[in-house]
């Protein structure tokens, strides 16, 4: 242990003794010793010093007593004085400053040398540092075994707090993955520690204010970094495992008993209501289907589809919306801009698919949000492998779509208006600023040309659901 004026005392082969009434920095850890015969050794100290000297020149009162004032604003603990060869005595104009400034002076006996002082305290601190450096190997096995025998971040978290006697805290954007305090971390109470990952998903170290950092931080920092870096593994390993599942699920590829027993496999229960949350983000689809999701879809289930980022989570609808909100803003703080769309609360594995749709139909809306609307025949179809609906609405639209191009014609913008303003040639005309006939015209045109009338109801509904396949695989596209 590091070793003080009053230990110093105590020594009796050193024959040291006090000298006047000063005890401010009595029980203080002497740093160093300074043997100096200056007059004035200021520069010269780093504080914590215990300054020897024989007052070699401090001949006159006035220059001990300024030798006392630069001792005391370095910073020293004290002043040891040797006597028996220029002083028989502790002068008393140093001691009377010393007393003034509260500095403690010990009298050193000529047969005292002083070698044999600052061996001692050198000793003291290189038994200090090997105890330190002891600890410390100790607390780096403890940290390491944590994780090792599958404690992971908790208890390893749980350790360092024991060590550093203090709160620990540490959160990943706007979760906490771990907080030993009832209260959240703020900067002027807690001390901040970055987590680097060289990811996305870098997360913050706090400790409660006062601790005593002896070096077991930093280690602490770098198996935090380890062990994220495992988890993002893990996490793209379950992801992907899950994406598996999903994507036949969604192209309808199982059989409901065997889509059942495999989604139960990945931990989802299709006989209870689910409900999709789909995350998008072209900017950034590498950085999304790695990220963490907030603590409260931790237990959801999240899978990667295509580019996508799918979270299922187990409710009837009515938490969605603040679910998704809060990924939404846990993706923002990861600086991943995305789109969530919400699908609605079904049970079975038909229902995930359908909600998976609704959901994509709702990212499409564009918003950071974006709520289920009621799902379209044309979305349910699409889900299908089976049908060529995209064949059978090129085969319809195409002919339409190269007379425009030939022609400079608006044959498939007549055709949106006249289906979205239902069969109006009135509305049609005044929309697209047209003489009614030459609407009557356009439409003559494309019943021509693709063989189905759009005044009659099953031609209608074929170019409808031809023109609804044609946006929804722009925007698959997209």
């Amino acid at each position: 242990m590091a070793i003080s004026l009053a230990t110093l005392l105590g020594v009796h082969s050193l024959h040291l003794s006090k000298a006047g009434l000063a005890e401010t920095t009595w029980h203080e850890d002497i740093n160093w010793v300074a043997v100096t015969e200056l007059e004035d050794p200021q520069r010269f100290l780093n504080g914590g010093e215990l300054v020897l000297t024989t007052g070699m020149r401090l001949r006159s009162a006035p220059e001990q007593r300024r030798f006392v004032r630069q001792v005391q604003r370095a910073g020293a603990v004290g002043i040891g004085f040797g006597t028996g060869l220029t002083h028989d005595a502790v002068p008393p104009a140093l001691i009377a400053e010393a007393n003034r400034w509260g500095l403690p002076i010990v009298q050193v006996p000529y047969e005292t040398p002083f070698i044999a002082i600052g061996k001692l305290v050198a000793e003291a601190q290189a038994a200090d540092h090997v105890a330190k450096l002891e600890r410390l190997i100790a607390g780096h096995q403890i940290l390491a075994r944590a994780l090792l025998t599958g404690g992971g971040l908790t208890q390893l978290l749980k350790h360092l707090g024991g060590m550093l006697r203090t709160e620990i805290a540490l959160t990943q954007f706007t979760a906490h993955l771990y907080n030993s305090s009832a209260e959240l971390p703020f900067a002027d109470t807690w001390a901040s520690y970055p987590i680097p990952t060289g990811r996305r998903d870098a997360c913050t170290l706090w400790i409660r204010q006062p601790f005593e950092d002896s070096g077991i931080i930093g280690y602490a920092q770098n198996l935090i970094s380890v062990e994220l870096n495992n988890m993002v593994k893990q996490r793209q390993a379950q992801r992907a495992l899950c994406g598996q599942v999903l994507e036949d699920v969604i192209h309808g590829a199982l059989e409901t008993s065997e889509a059942q027993r495999r989604l139960a496999g990945v931990g989802l229960n299709s006989t209870r209501k689910n409900v999709v949350l789909l995350a998008v983000s072209a900017a950034h689809h590498k950085a999304l289907v790695s990220t963490s999701v907030p603590q409260p879809l931790e237990k959801a289930v999240a899978a990667v589809v295509g580019k996508d980022l799918v979270v299922v989570i187990n409710d009837d609808g009515g938490a969605a919306p603040a679910l998704a909100r809060n990924l939404s803003d846990h993706l923002a703080e990861a600086g991943i801009h995305a789109t969530i769309g919400i699908g609605g609360a079904y049970t079975k594995p038909n229902g995930l698919r359908w909600s998976y749709f609704e959901a994509r139909d709702a990212a499409s809306h564009g918003l950071p949000v974006n709520e289920p609307e009621r799902l379209s025949l044309t979305s349910l179809l699409l889900a299908s492998e089976d049908v060529p609906l995209a064949d059978m609405a090129h085969e319809s639209l195409n002919p339409l779509r190269a007379f425009d191009a030939a022609h400079g014609a608006e044959l498939v913008t007549t055709l949106e208006s006249y289906l979205n303003n239902n069969g109006s040639v009135a509305a049609v005309a005044e929309g697209l600023t047209l003489h009614r006939n030459t609407v009557r015209y356009r439409l003559a045109q494309i019943t021509e040309l693709t063989g189905y009338d759009p005044s009659v109801t099953a031609d209608r509904v074929q170019l409808w659901l031809a023109l609804a396949v044609s946006r929804l695989g722009a925007r698959q596209a997209r």
